[in-house]
């Protein structure tokens, strides 16, 4: 049983998702407002699988709460919003949401984009017990480490998964949609755009005041350059 911790605060609202998602099968976690749900994900790290994460919140909104649960996780975000304005929507994907939906929306379309992000929370490349050295970088797929210069980098699931690829293909060019079907699954409905955003997280972790060592390829996609 996968548990979503949903955080919302209209309560009509609250007591439909409940109970159209308990339906589902899934385990439900409530908080009304960005306090609570920071403190509840912290008590219960490591055992939500998806936050249906409401925009406009009492106390901390939602974008500042993504973006604090971003600084240490990359558990699957949806973010539920009123607003539907382009700029709101980048904003959203741009600040770690994995996918986005505008109210009112449809609950079939809802429990699709959930069903589509759990099936692939377990999307790992596998690469059992080998070591890969790009420019100082070294990644260990046993110990699942990276260190630069022998000093370990702390990377998400997600992150590492999106630098073992890549340093999979050192010096190939990976476009954007390779890259997703590789980490996020084939069949990944959100917005493609999450790509550059992870890219953004690990070169923030990995890159020197030398070198950046991923290399956008202007309208393609990217690549890790060996010197």
């Amino acid at each position: 049983m996968s548990t979503i911790l949903l955080v919302e605060d209209e309560d009509s609202l609250v007591s439909y998702l409940q109970t159209e998602l308990k339906f589902e099968n899934y385990e439900v976690l409530v908080a009304g407002d960005g306090l609570e749900a920071l403190d509840i994900y912290r008590d219960n790290a490591g055992n939500i699988d998806l936050i249906l994460l409401d925009w406009m919140l009492p106390k901390l909104d939602g974008l500042r709460v993504m973006k604090k649960i971003r600084e240490t996780d990359d558990i699957p975000i949806i973010m539920m919003t009123a607003k539907d304005y382009v700029g709101d929507k980048v904003a959203g994907l741009d600040n770690g949401a994995d996918d986005y939906i505008t109210k009112p929306f449809e609950i079939e379309e809802l429990l699709a984009r959930i069903r589509v992000i759990i099936r692939h929370l377990d999307t790992k490349p596998v690469d059992k017990e080998r070591i890969y050295r790009v420019n100082g970088l070294v990644l260990d797929t046993k110990a699942r480490s990276v260190k630069q210069e022998d000093q370990l980098i702390s990377l998400t699931q997600r992150e590492y998964n999106l630098l073992l690829v890549l340093m999979q293909h050192v010096n190939q060019v990976l476009t954007r949609d390779e890259l997703l079907n590789l980490i996020w699954g084939v069949d990944f409905e959100g917005d493609p755009n999450i790509v550059d955003v992870y890219v953004r997280y690990v070169r923030g972790k990995i890159d020197t005041s030398d070198q950046s060592i991923i290399k956008t390829i202007r309208g393609i996609g990217y690549s890790l350059r060996d010197r």
